[in-house]
């Protein structure tokens, strides 16, 4: 260039701070380092060798803004495309805010016994024996770990974390809840059984004459069984009551969990639950032959242990009161004896002849109303049932308490047709929850 042309270049204004940063770009060097380019006065960068990546491409010219890049195909260059919304699943969840108390507090509106909760389940209830679904959605873990803190402390939670069971108990103003956990395939799960706070008296529950006759003994063995769900605890809370209020007694109940909770009127009452007040059942009742009770109470007599210290209470001049799972008055004495082995059958027969009072067996059917009502299969202890029980004449037993009214015995056959009779339920019930429906059905008929 010559002198002449050089003077005809007009002189180029400084760049200001701005403009330097934006014309500063990243170079790669061949070495892999990284240095600036100011982009003023720089000569262009050699070509890379072979095999390496190219240069980054030099800025635009200052004030002028960068290409846009081609719109995608089927869009219109300028505008930019919507925003994608983003992609969550549709999975229903409980509503904020739902508590345990709330399901609790609905299922004791309606009259239910039962709530029934788990993780991917919808929350169910016990309506008068039959589930019954709800609206809600399904319960999600956390929504379920929230509900099991608030009912259970974190060393429950831990425990239960630990056995992958737990049972218990809470109490709310309006009812005590007994609390079973468990794990499941579907993951966590909970059933809660609703009891009344207020007990209701044997003339509420109508339970025939006999049981206020069982309850005047001074000692001896009185059984309540019937299978899961059948009212035996209300129907034992019913009767410790009765004691409560008229004679003036020391009662111990043990139980797992407490379940209906007593207060000392005539007598004086003390409840001890099982894990918390004490380790084992077998345990709290050979503490409580030392107690001085005069009514021992055991929430169920679970094995053999339990059952030779009952019957050594019982033998002892207590009065002891139980539960087992069994449907017949009959079967709950061969169920006892079957704990045993042939060598200790004879010796069992004649401890249990001696010692039992009488053995309840109990079941609920839907009545007409649309509440529930109890049917019973009552043996009492008489001279006759004593010979029998010695000698396991089990049959003649069963054909005694068909004639046997006159001593408050009753078969659940007899009890139904009661019920059917008052008109309290259906004949479809009556067959339904016979045991033997074959003869129920020639009660029907007038054939019996």
């Amino acid at each position: 260039m010559t002198e002449s042309q050089s003077r005809n270049i007009p002189a180029q204004p400084p760049l200001s701070t701005n403009q330097r940063q934006t014309t500063q770009t990243l170079q790669i060097s061949s070495e892999g380092e990284t240095r600036v380019n100011s982009g003023i006065n720089t000569p262009p960068a050699p070509p890379p060798p072979t095999g390496q990546r190219p240069p980054v491409p030099p800025p635009p010219p200052t004030g002028q803004r960068p290409p846009a890049p081609p719109p995608p195909t089927g869009q219109r260059p300028g505008i930019a495309p919507p925003p994608m919304p983003p992609v969550t699943a549709t999975i229903a969840k409980q509503p904020p805010g739902l508590t345990l108390a709330e399901l609790a507090q609905e299922a004791f509106d309606q009259g239910y016994s039962d709530i029934h909760v788990g993780v991917g389940e919808i929350p169910r209830f016990r309506n008068r024996g039959e589930m019954q679904t709800t609206n809600y959605p399904e319960t999600d873990k956390q929504t379920f770990i929230g509900w099991l803190r608030e009912i259970l402390t974190d060393s429950e939670i831990q425990h239960f974390q630990d056995n992958l069971e737990f049972d218990g108990a809470t109490q709310y103003e309006f009812a005590r809840i007994r609390i079973n956990v468990f794990d499941s395939l579907k993951g966590y799960a909970m059933v809660l059984r609703l009891i009344p706070l207020k007990i209701l008296s044997m003339d509420q529950l109508r339970l025939p004459p006999v049981f206020r006759d069982v309850c005047h003994y001074h000692k001896g063995l009185i059984l309540v069984t019937g299978p899961t769900g059948s009212g035996k605890s209300t129907t034992m809370a019913a009767m410790v009551d009765y004691i409560n209020r008229e004679m003036p007694k020391h009662i111990i109940t043990i139980e797992d969990p407490i379940e209906f909770v007593h207060q000392s009127r005539k007598s004086l009452i003390k409840q001890r639950e099982v894990g918390m007040h004490t380790r084992k059942f077998d345990n709290a009742l050979k503490a409580a032959l030392r107690e001085d009770p005069d009514l021992i109470l055991v929430g169920e007599m679970r094995d053999k242990e339990t059952v030779n210290t009952a019957l050594k209470a019982a033998q002892t001049g207590h009065l002891v009161m139980g539960t087992l799972h069994t449907n017949s008055a009959v079967k709950t004495i061969e169920r006892i004896l079957n704990l045993y082995s042939g060598d200790e059958q004879d010796a069992m027969r004649v401890a249990v002849s001696e010692s039992l009072v009488a053995v309840i067996a109990q079941g609920l059917c839907r009545t007409t109303d649309g509440k529930r009502a109890a049917f019973h299969d009552i043996l009492i202890n008489t001279d006759a049932v004593r010979e029998w029980i010695k000698d396991g004449k089990y049959d003649d037993i069963s054909e005694l308490m068909k004639q046997a009214g006159f001593d408050g015995m009753i078969t659940m056959n007899q009890s139904l047709f009661n019920l059917y009779q008052e008109g309290r339920i259906t004949e479809e019930v009556a067959i339904e929850m016979s045991p033997t429906p074959n003869e129920m059905m020639q009660f029907l008929r007038g054939r019996v």
